[in-house]
């Protein structure tokens, strides 16, 4: 879903990069929005089929809990509660969850290796 949730994001564009990289002042991170945004994104859509692949499984899952956190703290700054928020916080969950469990026996690796 991930992939679906990305695709238009990462095709969207600069205006909407900037809209979304905006969330990172509620951290007080006002510069460069749509670098913001962008990264947002990639993670979202690159983040899901490095997951889908077990590749950079763990940095994809650190980059993927990184934009739930931001976008959770969007919906609590913008007044939706916890209904609002509970789609990323879910997420976010299950991205700190995959950091501790890995990408399991079955993935495509590009090097020989344990």
């Amino acid at each position: 879903m991930f992939v679906l949730h990305g695709y238009p994001k990462i095709t969207g564009g600069i205006e909407l990069w900037a809209k979304l990289g905006s969330s990172m002042s509620n951290f007080g991170i006002d510069f460069a929005p749509t670098f913001w945004g962008f990264m947002a994104a990639l993670s979202e859509f690159g983040g899901a089929v490095l997951l889908i692949l077990g590749v950079g499984f763990r940095l994809a899952s650190l980059l993927m809990l990184t934009t739930m956190c931001v976008a959770t703290a969007h919906h609590f700054g913008k007044g939706d509660g916890i209904q609002g928020a509970s789609h990323a916080l879910e997420a976010g969950i299950l991205f700190l969850s995959f950091l501790f469990t890995g990408p399991g026996k079955y993935t495509l690796r590009f090097l020989k290796g344990k």
